[in-house]
């Protein structure tokens, strides 16, 4: 697969794609890059776990969709204008796996451009985003941006 775009509130169409990918596609345009409570509703069951492996730590935190929705929008204040390319999409079942590179061009606070990898395994069931399992390579931004700061 080629690496795939997602915009913010415009779900790609893939041809062939099976329910639980589109629901996927659905949740990452619609919810995770606009934070969009309704969007949040019609596509996540009432209470996601999220499994987290965030380099430093492990954790599991439960979402409703309107808690998810304030997370997401918390993510996006602190991503600013970035583009989300998906770079792998594998769909077994109700499990689909996406890698994705997050990117933001430098700016005049952040002086190097924010890049985060990161992937998961999101679990459909019955047509709604039920639990997924996360991986993120956020501190190496994070460190760059101090040790840029504790230059100057």
């Amino acid at each position: 697969m080629k690496s795939l775009r997602i915009t913010p509130g415009l779900a790609p169409d893939l041809p062939g794609a099976g329910v639980a990918t589109c629901v996927v596609l659905r949740f990452l345009a619609e919810v995770r890059l606009t934070g969009d409570e309704e969007a949040a509703q019609l596509l996540m069951a009432a209470r996601v776990p999220a499994h987290q492996v965030i380099s430093e730590r492990d954790e599991t935190v439960v979402r409703t969709p309107p808690e998810y929705a304030a997370h997401a929008r918390d993510l996006l204040a602190e991503t600013g204008d970035a583009s989300f390319d998906v770079t792998e999409l594998l769909c077994d079942g109700d499990r689909v796996y996406v890698r994705w590179l997050l990117t933001r061009p430098a700016t005049r606070t952040q002086r190097s451009s924010l890049r985060h990898v990161g992937s998961a395994v999101y679990r459909v069931e019955d047509g709604l985003l039920a639990e997924y399992w996360i991986q993120l390579d956020r501190p190496a931004a994070a460190i760059r941006e101090r040790t840029e700061t504790d230059r100057e």
